[in-house]
């Protein structure tokens, strides 16, 4: 497993479709996964340190999650079956739990857990930018710090 950093989202044209992006903390590959909207907002929220009045589904699942004396330890992202991401949410004492990767990301980010991805996911789906693309990627994560959760509601 490779520990993973949380480059942003961004909207894919022209589908209009939300994309998060991981890079490898100590590669240059990254993993895009395509996500909802919903959650394109929640990791945008989470990422800005927005916080809305009332707990969104990501934060009150956050907030249960402590009621009950628990932590979530990792998010390992584990495998691709046919163009479908899938994860595991690992908390204190071993506890493993199925979740969609946008959803884990999303909680991840609230509760500061560590980010993983297998090899065989990396090996299949990661994307390598050479150096003399850095320029693109950088051009991304300034996209990132403007971008604002309404960016990624559909019904505009």
């Amino acid at each position: 497993m490779k520990l993973m950093e949380v480059v942003g989202v961004r909207v894919e044209m022209p589908s209009n479709q939300p994309i998060v992006l991981l890079k490898e903390s100590d590669g240059d590959r990254y993993l895009p996964i395509w996500i909802g909207a919903v959650e394109a907002t929640a990791i945008a929220f989470a990422q800005q340190g927005m916080l809305p009045q009332r707990p969104l589904t990501h934060d009150l699942f956050k907030d249960v999650i402590e009621a009950l004396g628990s932590q979530l330890r990792t998010v390992n992202i584990t495998a691709l079956r046919e163009g479908i991401f899938f994860a595991d949410l690992v908390f204190t004492g071993g506890v493993e739990v199925s979740a969609r990767p946008s959803d884990s990301i999303a909680l991840a980010l609230r509760t500061g857990a560590s980010i993983f991805a297998s090899e065989d996911v990396l090996d299949e789906a990661g994307v390598s930018i050479p150096d003399e693309q850095d320029d693109e990627v950088e051009k991304f994560r300034e996209f990132l710090d403007n971008v604002t959760p309404e960016d990624f509601d559909r019904g505009a």
